[in-house]
């Protein structure tokens, strides 16, 4: 009679606990073949051929046991890998390995990947064996892919198709010179596999996420960021450079906050480079006595999933003494919360299609 009942406590908790599963899994493969895209003349010599190569991806499905998944419409998460083949042997061969989100739209027949993470290059620029090598200045990258499939799961048993888009984008942000950067666009055709075999069902206890009410006050941020990167001029040397930041954000929904504030760049690279050139061009008028900092104020975005946040801001420089690149700047990345208060951050800040630096940051929200 023990072991009977045993058996009876045993099936009901495992019934229990399959009925509480919170995510299920999947995997896909994708072949992609397409162009690079001719982003700056200086990599037109670059060119050969059309690059091709494989995503191997896991995926974790959610279901709306937290109500950021509602909001978002259950996205999936998970990580890829990717190889890439450029077709020519200057570029040689590209491994990655990303962090990524799927979002879904039309019912869940279209998803949209978003993926960071890094990537190494079988044959990187080298001024003695690798000249011609100027996309590519470092052995390891940053990396983004962006991928566009129609998506159709459990066509025949546990196997689906998709199929669609891709832009897979690799630079080091300068980091290290050169950096021209690459630019893939591909078509990609993948099979899917789901790893179990009973999904739960999707929870909606949110009945309407775009209109879900929230408030909150101002808040005040304080940030700073730090790396290394190095001017256009290659050998010029990698120096260290410090933002500190200062800015107030109004949420304006549960997803979004509105930002404005200001940024002070201590940018090493850039008292090298003044120095260069007042030594080696006198024609563009540089006395090496121009003062390296600047002062920008920026507006900006920020999009909240779950602890993480997509940052985007668009800045002006109103103190600067040297002109680089231009007055305007961009600033894109993520923030991971740590807390209500304490947030880490990775961003890439940008003129334009030039990037500047990979900013790696930390800061308080107050």
């Amino acid at each position: 009679m023990k072991l009977f009942l045993v058996c009876i406590f045993c099936a009901v908790f495992g019934f229990s606990f399959s009925q509480e599963k919170e995510h299920t899994s999947y995997v896909d493969v994708n072949y992609f073949k397409g162009n690079i895209a001719l982003h700056n003349n200086d990599i037109l010599h670059l060119i050969k051929g059309h690059p091709e190569g494989v995503i191997l991806s896991w995926n974790k499905k959610t279901y709306g046991f937290k109500d950021w998944e509602q909001r978002y419409n259950y996205p999936d998460y998970g990580v890829s890998f990717a190889y890439q083949n450029l077709k020519n042997d200057i570029l040689g061969n590209n491994y990655s390995l990303y962090a990524h989100y799927n979002f879904y739209f039309l019912r869940r027949s279209l998803m949209l990947r978003i993926g960071q993470g890094l990537s190494l290059t079988t044959n990187p620029f080298d001024k003695e064996k690798n000249f011609r090598n100027v996309a590519f200045g470092s052995k390891i990258m940053s990396s983004t892919y962006l991928m566009f499939n129609y998506k159709k799961e459990r066509i025949i048993e546990r196997f689906g198709l998709q199929a669609g888009l891709s832009f897979i984008h690799y630079s080091n942000a300068n980091v290290k010179a050169p950096n021209t950067s690459i630019n893939a666009m591909v078509l990609n055709v993948g099979v899917t596999y789901n790893l179990d075999d009973v999904e739960p069902e999707y929870i909606t206890t949110l009945e309407n996420a775009e209109k879900e009410k929230f408030t909150e006050p101002i808040k005040y941020n304080i940030a700073f960021r730090s790396g290394i990167n190095e001017s256009d001029v290659v050998g010029s040397g990698q120096f260290p450079f410090y933002i500190f930041s200062a800015y107030a954000d109004k949420r304006i929904n549960v997803k979004s906050a509105l930002q404005f504030g200001t940024d002070v760049f201590f940018s090493k690279f850039l008292k090298e480079l003044i120095y260069y050139q007042s030594v080696s061009f006198p024609e563009e008028n540089v006395s090496g006595n121009e003062d390296y900092k600047r002062v920008g104020v920026f507006a900006g975005h920020e999009l909240f999933i779950n602890k993480t946040s997509l940052v985007t801001q668009l800045g002006y420089y109103v103190y600067y003494p040297f002109d680089f690149e231009g007055r305007t700047y961009f600033r894109i990345g993520l923030k991971r919360y740590f807390s209500d208060k304490w947030f880490g951050a990775l961003t890439l800040k940008s003129h334009g299609a030039k990037a500047e630096a990979v900013e790696f940051g930390i800061g308080v929200r107050l």
